[in-house]
């Protein structure tokens, strides 16, 4: 009997240790973010400087609750407003550093390097 109760809390142990380091896995993969995007949230560009090869596409994404713009201050790209969960991309063909705002929220700025 002890023997018996041993191996099921044994087994469920093991179990509930396969299943949460499983779904720690899924988290830190949904959570990783790609090497070449912003996301908004908090009234915040994330990461607020990034670097990136000429050819490359940023897409930016809106997490906030609140609509944001993507506007570079040069005119060079310009996005409509991103209400919850839309995005944005540009492509970067010209190396150089392109300076970015929210047109709503001017204070929010960001830097894209593009190299």
């Amino acid at each position: 009997m002890l023997s018996s109760l041993f191996n099921r809390t044994f087994v469920t142990s093991i179990g509930r240790a396969i299943l949460i380091a499983a779904l720690a896995s899924g988290f830190m993969t949904a959570q990783a973010q790609d090497a070449d995007s912003v996301v908004i949230k908090n009234f915040m560009f994330s990461p607020m400087s990034l670097t990136v090869k000429a050819g490359s596409t940023v897409t930016w994404k809106n997490l906030d609750g609140e609509p944001h713009t993507v506007v570079n201050d040069a005119g060079i790209f310009h996005s409509a407003a991103l209400d919850e969960n839309d995005t944005y991309q540009f492509k970067f063909d010209k190396p150089g550093v392109y300076k970015v705002f929210c047109g709503i929220h001017p204070n929010m700025k960001a830097t894209i390097t593009v190299q």
